[in-house]
């Protein structure tokens, strides 16, 4: 009895299918059309879509460097004065580090007030930016909103206008990672809807990152240069003046014979002696200053520079055609599947 049974309702399920399959051959050519249109639409959306270019940018975050030759020999010396020529680059800006700098709200906002030619026109790249993708035009739609220039003075309404970019920017558009766990080469790419705009950013970006080490890297040197500099020039002054004076005192003394005559000379003649003694070792120090200065090097090496054309990320046409297809025939498919049941339980 119970293989009976199943033999029935294995039948009707069968039945059931056979109906299913007749209903959905007679709406075929309605699933055919549904599945054009989809096709059609598909391929509207992938040519009305907006295209983005990808920036690509190459570079290595130097090591630690150590003197040699030249640099090493002198080395000993210069550390005798509080030196490090040929030091290494300070753990700040080490490879670890340097992917969140290059996204940091301080680099890319010094980078978007720099002023660029895009589109033939000289603007601050982030006039540029809210130009480029429509944000201006959002502002004159919107009366609630009053629009924000980024020139003159700066107010808090910038702040949070360049806050909203940052935020865009490094979230949607900026992409900053290793080429390779075994390769210490890193690519930096930016995606824009403006292609010379995507260019000089990505550029522009790495510009302000390198004066950033440079600024950090040579800020000790620079003040000892500067204290060395002014230092040099008083000294010589004294020296000179010294050395005037001590002329004159001699002079005088020419016919003087007893040594507590001489006295006055004698001291003048040791002071421009300490003097010129002084002014050397500073002159000396001074130079080592520059050295040392001159051998801070960027972290950042450039091996590939973006060149237009940039590259296009864009949709294809054909694959949202066909991806249409089968959406438009999956959909029709379900709709009338559901629309059987719907009537089939009716008529129960």
């Amino acid at each position: 009895m119970d293989n009976y049974n199943d033999e029935i309702q294995l039948k009707d399920i069968l039945i059931k299918l056979s109906d299913y399959k007749t209903y959905l051959l007679r709406k075929k050519f309605t699933i055919i059309a549904v599945s054009g249109l989809f096709f059609v639409l598909g391929i509207l959306f992938a040519i009305t879509d907006d295209k983005k270019y990808i920036a690509e940018l190459t570079f290595v975050v130097e090591g630690q460097q150590k003197g040699g030759g030249a640099l090493g020999s002198m080395s000993g010396l210069a550390s005798q004065f509080g030196f490090d020529v040929g030091g290494s680059s300070s753990s700040t800006f080490s490879q670890n580090n340097i992917l969140e700098l290059l996204k940091s709200r301080g680099v890319v906002e010094a980078t978007l007030m720099q002023i660029r030619k895009v589109n033939n026109k000289d603007d601050l790249l982030i006039e540029h930016y809210l130009y480029i993708n429509n944000i201006k035009e959002s502002w004159k739609a919107n009366k609630d909103l009053t629009p924000v220039s980024f020139h003159g003075i700066l107010t808090q309404d910038n702040d949070s206008v360049s806050g909203g970019v940052w935020t865009n920017i490094i979230e949607d558009k900026l992409v900053v990672e290793l080429q390779s766990d075994e390769a210490d080469i890193i690519n930096l790419s930016y995606s824009s809807v403006n292609e010379e705009f995507a260019k000089i950013f990505v550029v522009t970006l790495i510009e302000q990152m390198s004066k950033m080490y440079i600024s950090h890297q040579t800020a000790q040197t620079n003040n000892t240069l500067d204290f060395l500099s002014s230092r040099a020039d008083s000294v010589f002054i004294e020296l000179e003046m010294a050395e005037e004076e001590f002329a004159k005192v001699k002079d005088i003394n020419q016919r003087i014979v007893k040594a507590s005559g001489r006295l006055k000379e004698l001291q003048l003649m040791r002071n421009v002696e300490v003097l010129n003694t002084m002014y050397l070792e500073i002159v000396k120090n001074l130079e080592l200053s520059k050295l040392t200065l001159l051998n801070q090097t960027p972290i950042i090496q450039i091996i590939d520079k973006p060149i237009l054309p940039l590259k296009v990320e864009g949709k294809s046409s054909l694959t949202l055609g066909f991806l249409g297809i089968f959406l438009g025939g999956f959909l029709s498919f379900i709709f009338f599947v559901f629309r059987k049941l719907f009537k089939d339980a009716l008529l129960d």
